[in-house]
Order: structure tokens, then C-alpha cells, then sequence
């Protein structure tokens, strides 16, 4: 299992960014909600999703992430430099966290579910998943677990009830009119 940080210290490609972790604890959203904003890297970052190639980072990208609290699944919204929606990422989960320095975390169970705006919905890795369990990095229990979650963002998806694609918008834009988040 990898323990991922939302903050990215490490993340080699990033020059310069800022970043901001703020706790909403409103009706619609309980949880914790990270703001990435990339202002200089040495390279975009590019994934393909059939055959139609997607810039994913390059300078004045915003990467949002919602850690709802007493889910099994961080979802990250990644915007371009005009504040137009690239795609939601949906990392399911074991389990979230804070480091002593306030930093989310939460230990990834590899399965993805992928959003493009254009209604487009991919899920990710179960080959990934499927060989951690038989290494023994990942135990069967996890790995219902997985599957279980990534199920039922699926339905969710497509019965057209997943909220975070409303919250991320609206959050983005409350907070930046707010001044909570800087746009440069």
C-alpha cells in the first residue's frame, strides 16, 4: 500500500507551487479540502485516455483535493490555467490522516476512477491492485474494500448523484472570491 501526501513534497517535476489545507465542516461537505497550484515545473504532464492526449499540470494549473471525512476515497480536481475542469481523480482508499504538520495523507488501495468533462468515466489499475494483493501488499479484506468503493462511486457517477463535481466548482470559486485562495 503507498501512503500518498497531498501537499507532494517530492514530486520531482514541481519548480515552484503554493499550497493551502483548509477544514470545511459546512452541510454539504465535512472533510478536509487542499488546494496545489503549480506555478513553475520542468515539464507538463500528459496522460493519454483513448487515444485523446490530456495535459494533467503545466504553470497556473490548480490540483484540488476533497478528504471527505469517514469515506474511502479522496477525490482530486484538476484545472487548467483558465479554471476550466481537465478531470476529477478519484483515488480510492483504506484510510486518511493528518501528518504533525497538517498534511492529509491516505493510504492508496490502486483502484482509480477517472471523470473528463465530457462525461467520459474510466476505472483504473485493477491490475495494479490485483498484483499488490498477490504480493501481499495489499490483503483480500482491502481489496473487497476497494472494489466495493470503486463500485459504488460508479453508480453514483452515473445515476448522476456524485456531488463532488458541483463542490469542486463551487468551492473553487468561493474560495477565491473569498481571498482563501490566491490565484496567482
Amino acid at each position: 500500500m503507498k501512503r500518498k501526501f497531498s501537499d507532494r513534497a517530492n514530486w520531482r517535476r514541481i519548480l515552484r507551487r503554493s499550497y493551502t489545507c483548509l477544514n470545511m465542516d459546512g452541510d454539504e461537505f465535512k472533510g478536509l479540502v487542499t488546494f496545489y497550484r503549480i506555478h513553475e515545473l520542468r515539464e507538463p504532464l500528459w496522460k493519454e485516455y483513448n487515444g485523446r492526449k490530456l495535459c494533467l499540470a503545466d504553470r497556473g494549473y490548480l490540483w484540488m483535493q476533497h478528504f471527505p471525512r469517514g469515506e474511502h476515497f479522496v477525490v482530486t480536481t484538476m484545472f487548467d490555467d483558465k479554471n476550466r475542469v481537465v478531470q476529477w481523480y478519484i483515488d480510492i482508499c483504506k484510510t486518511q490522516g493528518l501528518t504533525d504538520q497538517q498534511v492529509p495523507w491516505f493510504d492508496d488501495l490502486y483502484l482509480d476512477v477517472v471523470v473528463l468533462p465530457s462525461g467520459e468515466v474510466f476505472l483504473l489499475d485493477e491490475d495494479e491492485l490485483e498484483e499488490a494483493v498477490i504480493q501481499g501488499a495489499v490483503t483480500n479484506k482491502d481489496a473487497a474494500l476497494a472494489r466495493k468503493t470503486a463500485g459504488r462511486l460508479l453508480s453514483t457517477i452515473r445515476n448522476g448523484r456524485f456531488r463532488y463535481f458541483t463542490l469542486s466548482l463551487k468551492h473553487r470559486k468561493t474560495l477565491a472570491q473569498s481571498g482563501e485562495l490566491s490565484e496567482s
